[in-house]
């Protein structure tokens, strides 16, 4: 039973560190990637989420993107609402469960690929119809607005974010699942 609640506590304590780093990206790190959108902002906070749940697992990689998602929702990201709290979380959430769910099926170098492509696609398709709906209402536009968005703006951006992301997770998780992997056991 102490095994296990060291473990328990060393998890958390993973967790809690990576939306720790993921809050600290957000606030260093954002800027508009599509001139014509500039409110469409890249962010690398997704990378360290993206790190915990390939290492811990997608229900634990879910729970820190929420625990993100909150701290960014009411600091750094307070204009734009619950809206930008809903999206920013769907959109996340569709990368994080998807790339890490396929990687936990193949812990491999291509496992992580595919997870991570498949997981930057899922989350700019997923966001084609979140923006119909709640871009519009966050710009005061119509419909027809976000509409004439989506291939020059829109799309771009999303995969552009994710797959910025995807990269650079990519890249670093490997070293650092290295080194924190003889202190705690995934999902």
């Amino acid at each position: 039973m102490k095994k296990n609640s060291t473990n328990t506590v060393i998890r958390t304590a993973i967790m809690a560190m990576l939306t720790a780093v993921s809050i600290v990206l957000v606030y260093v790190i954002h800027f508009p990637l599509i001139p014509a959108a500039p409110f469409l902002e890249y962010d690398a906070a997704d990378v360290p989420v993206l790190i915990g749940a390939m290492m811990l697992g997608p229900v634990s990689g879910i729970i820190t993107l929420l625990a993100v998602c909150l701290i960014q929702a009411i600091t750094v990201s307070a204009s734009s609402g619950w809206i930008g709290f809903m999206m920013h979380f769907i959109a996340s959430s569709v990368l994080v469960l998807i790339s890490s769910i396929i990687y936990k099926k193949k812990k491999t170098t291509a496992g992580l690929i595919i997870g991570l492509v498949a997981g930057s696609l899922a989350m700019t398709a997923v966001m084609i119809p979140l923006n119909l709906v709640f871009t519009g209402i966050f710009m005061g536009a119509g419909t027809q607005t976000v509409v004439e968005m989506l291939i020059p703006a829109i799309i771009p951006f999303n995969l552009l974010k994710a797959g910025i992301n995807s990269a650079i997770t990519f890249a670093v998780f490997t070293p650092i699942s290295q080194i924190l992997k003889k202190y705690v056991k995934g999902e």
